[in-house]
């Protein structure tokens, strides 16, 4: 049964109470463990986030990930289309230009990821004074 104000997502475990949280976390060659390291790395999540408003060309990632190197841009671009998340359409046109865009798997996955995003904004506060309490209880155990 489902505890009242919790958010199923298009994902949601139904009829899983049995179910064990850590099946899938066992074994390092544990498939679901590898998806999930991968879509939950921050690059992914920044990537598929801008590219569920349009598709965008290498260099407009390039400029909208703030931090992210050429290099890593690259992995992280090829990672999500291996996953079947991000689509590369090439057009023959000269110079070459590239396009990526997030297939409806991605944009699937951007769905859930915003209900984590909303989640997060409902709950900021919480979270904050619960760190600034644990952080003086934390210090006062150092000091004494």
């Amino acid at each position: 049964m489902t505890e009242e104000g919790t958010l199923q997502s298009p994902g949601y475990p139904r009829g899983t109470e049995g179910w064990d949280a850590f099946q899938w976390d066992r074994r390092e060659d544990c498939e679901v463990r590898q998806i999930l390291d991968r879509i939950a790395d921050k690059w992914s999540l920044l990537v598929i986030a801008l590219l569920d408003g349009a598709p965008m060309r290498f260099t407009e990632l390039q400029r909208a990930v703030d931090g992210i190197s050429q290099r890593m841009l690259t992995v992280t671009l090829r990672n999500l289309e291996r996953d079947g998340l991000v689509h590369r359409e090439v057009y023959a046109v000269i110079p070459p230009r590239v396009e990526y865009s997030l297939t409806s798997v991605g944009r699937g996955l951007h769905a859930t990821v915003q209900s984590l995003v909303a989640w997060t904004e409902e709950n900021t506060e919480y979270i904050i004074r619960a760190r600034n309490e644990y952080d003086r209880r934390d210090d006062g155990a150092v000091a004494g």
